[in-house]
């Protein structure tokens, strides 16, 4: 029996037992080579026939091995591919998974910018009531009775016509109509005329009124800024009149 014989059956047996699902190699077909023939009527020479049979085992567990050296390097550079796959989609998911973390960076960022920006808008008009108050504050306290003064002044400068006009409405009386004939009715027609006439002539004297306490108030704010920006750069000055 050959080393083939002898442990080429074991092979055929591990193939077999690898399982169906895997793709079993295929062999080179082997060099058919048919057993040497005794030649008749001369001597046999046993150790030419040993020699040829070993020369067969030898050729085919060479191809054997070719075989097996084969599939192995094609084996091997499927692994190789198989791993750059890998590695491809590695850093394709790296990559992603970079942009959208950039991406959140720049999302928080804005928000927080935003934030930031309203929170001093916020306090910048905060900051301008506060100013503002103190301001009207300081007028109030310091010029609380010279407003007062030039109000009562401006009272006592009434003209007659608006004694008249006060002293008409304090004596007017309630409408009653329904006992009065055409002539009576005319008249009192008559009388509503000169009382809403006389409502609108009080109307603009009331408009121009407040028209020129809105100016004085002004005229006044201005001066209080103009007194405490002096203050502040010279020291004591001349302030409308008289020295503070």
């Amino acid at each position: 029996m050959s080393y083939l014989d002898e442990h080429g059956g074991h092979h055929e047996e591990e193939d077999e037992e690898q399982g169906e699902g895997e793709e079993r190699p295929k062999y080179k077909p082997l060099t058919q080579l048919g057993a040497p023939k005794i030649p008749e009527g001369e001597r046999v020479d046993f150790d030419d026939i040993h020699r040829k049979r070993m020369e067969k085992d030898l050729l085919e567990l060479q191809t054997l091995i070719e075989v097996h050296f084969e599939q192995r390097k094609k084996e091997e550079e499927e692994l190789i591919g198989l791993k750059a796959r890998i590695e491809s989609r590695r850093a394709e998911r790296a990559e992603q998974q970079r942009v959208r973390a950039e991406k959140e960076r720049d999302r928080q960022t804005r928000i927080a910018e935003r934030q930031r920006k309203e929170d001093e808008e916020a306090k910048k008009r905060a900051d301008d009531e506060a100013k503002k108050k103190k301001v009207l504050s300081n007028m109030g306290a310091h010029f609380g009775g010279f407003l007062a003064k030039a109000e009562q002044k401006r009272g006592k400068r009434q003209t007659a016509r608006e004694i008249k006009k006060k002293t008409l409405a304090e004596r007017r009386k309630p409408l009653a109509i329904e006992s009065l004939k055409e002539d009576g009715l005319r008249e009192r027609a008559k009388e509503m005329w000169e009382w809403i006439h006389q409502l609108e002539s009080e109307k603009f004297d009331l408009t121009e009124k407040m028209k020129r306490q809105k100016y004085e108030i002004n005229v006044l704010l201005n001066r209080i800024q103009h007194a405490q920006k002096f203050k502040k750069g010279h020291g004591k000055g001349k302030v409308g009149g008289r020295w503070k």
